[in-house]
Parts: structure tokens; sequence; C-alpha cells
């Protein structure tokens, strides 16, 4: 399964095209990461770009883009209406598929310790990320800005950051990295100039000042268009949709005798926030996202059924392999079986770490277990692409007896083709053999980290783990015997005898 991560990094430059440019080519450089999206903004003089891709690569595009961002933004010579202590002021990583919000802490804390190695750029966590509950709030670590946060760690300290020096970059400040649901960027737009009455609005809707669960905000003076704007995040918008937040900017602009005159969305916004606000304000009736043609075609096109399956949801899942393998062909057969056995071992070992990374009980393995967790599921998507390789290397093998025969010549070239399709049928086992076998060893050494709770699952995985071991070395061996090369044999049957010594080493799971 692909595992793609956004990250939206927040840079204190908004008008210098150039320098903006600069720093998202250096990030669009890293193979596997994708811009999405990027926002400048002349009175806040800040930038947002939207990367989406792969953790690791994400993440290396995010050092780049702070290196650049280091050469480029003195933050002494910065002014604009945006908060900000960093040059690369905020860098948050948000799960969007395959990935969970622990991995993105995960992530966050190891970019945070490169972020200070490579560019000696003091950190701060935030958010799910953070290492102390008052750091949690972003306004909390960024108070004072810039300015005040540069003069204020010469005295107090618990304002020290989390990673490096005491003490501000000179020019570049310090960067604050974390992780987070998805989060809205929305904006409202007043027809008043007058500022005040944006902070009271401000004020009123966000939540730490007693407004709206999941908002927050603040009063922001758009110079060049002469007006006031409601600045506002969004951290949780199916609990608090962008709608429920305009029509309490409006209730209480109207106080004030002021309205909104227009309304904007910094960067992306997910469908569904669309989706919510229209259903709202049209007030349809039943109204259901599967009306939208745009997701029908999707679910069509990727192939999900159209009408409700006669499985429960998981069933459904499983049931195309099933009839696969059911199907009176010859692959896919034990070997891809086989696979599939240590696939879902992984799959479970996964599942295992990552709960127990989630329980304070576990808080003192919690590295290790990130470390467990990723070994896995490196693991989990070698065996399951196994399942096709197996299966393509049996049929191979069935291709080359399908090869003439009339004459010697056509016999040989046959034979030939037979013994190395052969080898190849016995190779792919026996990697998905030693894979499952190291499994196996993993999930052992992680019982010693694993919540208590969680040990019936672990023995359920040592089982599928051995069980997928096994059966692939059986389909080594019944392969090896219709092969007449006398040295790859007796190489490959003691690669075998190796690995059923460490199989048979581990702690035995024979019940649960």
């Amino acid at each position: 399964m692909k595992r793609l991560i956004e990250c939206v990094p927040n840079f204190s430059e908004g008008r210098d095209p150039a320098k903006v440019e600069a720093i998202v080519a250096a990030m669009s450089a890293v193979p596997g990461v994708y811009v999405l999206d990027r926002e400048m903004d002349a009175d806040h003089n800040r930038s947002v770009v939207t990367l989406a891709g792969e953790p690791e690569a994400v993440a290396e595009a995010v050092l780049l883009g702070s290196g650049k961002a280091l050469e480029l933004i003195d933050l002494t010579q910065h002014t604009g209406a945006h908060p900000r202590v960093g040059a690369t002021d905020v860098v948050p990583f948000i799960p969007i598929d395959g990935v969970t919000i622990e991995d993105c802490v995960a992530l966050a804390r190891r970019v945070g310790q490169e972020i200070w190695k490579r560019h000696r750029i003091p950190v701060f966590f935030y958010e799910a990320a953070a290492m102390r509950p008052e750091r949690v709030n972003l306004e909390n670590v960024r108070r004072g800005q810039f300015e005040g946060l540069r003069e204020e760690l010469k005295k107090n300290a618990d304002r020290q950051p989390d990673v490096g020096d005491p003490k501000v970059h000179p020019t570049a400040g310090v960067t604050v990295v974390g992780a987070r649901k998805f989060l809205v960027a929305y904006n409202v737009n007043l027809n008043t100039s007058d500022i005040g009455i944006a902070n009271k609005i401000a004020k009123a809707i966000r939540f730490s000042s007693g407004g709206l669960r999941y908002v927050k905000s603040m009063g922001v003076e758009l110079k060049a268009r002469n007006l006031a704007q409601v600045s506002i995040n969004l951290t949780d918008f199916e609990q608090t949709p962008m709608h429920r937040v305009y029509e309490m900017v409006k209730r209480e602009a109207e106080r004030y005798g002021a309205a909104p005159v227009g309304s904007e969305i910094v960067g992306l916004v997910p469908k569904k926030a669309i989706e919510m606000a229209a259903d709202f304000f049209l007030q349809l009736e039943n109204f259901s996202p599967e009306q939208v043609f745009e997701n029908k075609l999707a679910a069509a096109l990727s192939g999900a059924p159209g009408e409700t399956p006669k499985d429960g949801k998981l069933a459904s899942l499983a049931r195309p392999f099933l009839e696969a393998v059911a199907a009176p062909s010859a692959t896919p057969g034990g070997g891809s079986a086989s696979a599939f056995a240590g696939a879902l071992s992984a799959a479970l070992g996964q599942m295992v770490a990552g709960l127990s990374r989630k329980k304070k009980s576990q808080a003192a393995h919690v590295d290790q277990l990130s470390e467990q967790l990723d070994a896995l599921r490196g693991s989990t998507d070698e065996l399951a692409e196994a399942i096709d390789r197996d299966a393509a290397s049996f049929d191979a093998v069935m291709a080359a007896f399908k090869l003439p025969q009339g004459n010697a010549e056509e016999t040989r070239k046959r034979n030939e083709a037979i013994q190395q399709a052969t080898k190849g049928a016995s190779e792919v086992p026996l990697e998905v053999a030693g894979e499952a076998v190291a499994v196996f060893e993993r999930l052992v050494q992680l019982e010693a980290i694993a919540a208590a709770s969680m040990r019936s699952d672990l023995q359920v995985a040592r089982l599928m783990a051995s069980a997928g071991a096994q059966g692939a070395l059986a389909n080594v061996e019944i392969n090896l015997d219709g092969i007449t090369d006398a040295a790859y044999v007796a190489t490959s049957r003691a690669k075998v005898r190796a690995l059923r010594e460490r199989l048979n080493a581990g702690p035995r799971a024979t019940s649960v």
C-alpha cells in the first residue's frame, strides 16, 4: 500500500516571487514529491506551500526547502501582518493514506533533529508532536514573534527550544515542526478597515476565548485592499465546518455595523468540506456525497462495487483473492498463499506496534516501536508484492513446458528454458521464506515492548509467519527436485536448512 502524507510548510516571504520560486524548486527536486499548491500573500508577507508524497521523500524536501529559506530570508529585515518566528516558520505533517498521526509525530521529531543538524536552526515541536503540553498550541510557541522570542530566550528557561541551542538563529529564527490533522485555512474579509472589529470577532469565535471548538483566529489588516480580515484556522473541519464559522462571523460583524464582503481558502481544502458547505447553504434534502458525479466516477474507475456486496466490509476485501485462489487454475497457488500469509503476519505486527505506541504504559518504548513499525511495514509491502511474483514465476515454468520440441535443437532450448524458469520458481519462494522468518523473529522481539493486552494478536502473527515460511520452503523443495544443476540445488538446500533452523529456534506459538 502506498503511504502518503501532506506537508504544508509556511515561509516568511510573500513579496518576492523569485525567492519563493527558489524555495519551491529546491523542494520539488526530490523524486516522489508533488507540489500541489503555493500561496503568496504580500500583506501577510508569507507563503504557504502544499507538498504530498511518501513520508521520507517529503521530509527530505522540507529539509532542502528550509535550507534554501535560510539562504534567502532574513527575519531582521522582515515585516508583515502574520506572526512569525522563523524563515521556515512552521512545518506540519498530516497523514493522508497508509500513515497514522503517530507516524507523522515520529517523522516530525526526526525532521526537527535534522533541521538542527544540517542548518543549526533551533526547533520547537507543536500539536501532536509537542513534547510539553503548553506547546501543543502554535500561538503559545510563537508568542512575542521573532523579536520577542530572541530576547526571552536569554532569560526564560521555559521558552527554550526542544532541539538546538537556547538562542534563535541570527537571521532564520527558529522552526516549529509538528503533526496534525488536515487543517483548513479559511479567511473572511470585512467591509471595514477597522482592525479592532476583526480582533473582536476573532476573539468571539476562537475556542481559546470561549468560542467554537477547533477554531483558531485573529484579526489581520489588509492594507493593500483597505480591509480588515478575520484569519481563521479550522483544525477539524468535520466537527466545526466552514459554513458554521462563516455564519458566526457574519452575526458578530452585524453587532459592529459591519458585514463580510467575501471569504477565501488558503491552500487546498478537502472536497468534503465544500460538500458540507453546499449541503448547508443550499438546504439540500437527503444529500449524499454519492450524488456528486466525480465521486461516483472515481468509485467506478477504482473498481469499487456499485451496490452493497453480500459480504460485510472486511469479507468483501478478502473475497477477490479467495476466489482467485479457489479458481481451477494453477496460479495463484501455494506459493502466493504463503506470501499472503507472511504479509498478513507482518500487517498484524504493524497493528500491534502501532496500537502499543499509543498507550501510556509503553511510553518508554515509543522509539523502538516506531522502528519495528517501519520494518514490519517494509516486510508487508515486500511479501505482498511476492504474491504476484510467485504466480508469475510459475507461469514462466508452464510457458517453458509449452515450447516446441520437434527436433534436437528445439528440445535443447526447451529444456534450458524449463531449467531456468524452475530456478526462478524456487528463488521467489526462497525469498518469501527468508522474509517471513525475519518477520517471525521481529515479532518475538516486539513481544518484549508491546502492550500485554495484544499478546494474542502477536501469537496469531507468529503462527501466520511460521505458516508462510514453511509453505514457501515446501515450494522451494518441490522445485529443487526438478533442477539438474547439482551445485545450485546444494546451495539452495543449505539455505532452506538454515531458515528452518532459525524458525525452529523461535518460541512455539501453538495455541491462542
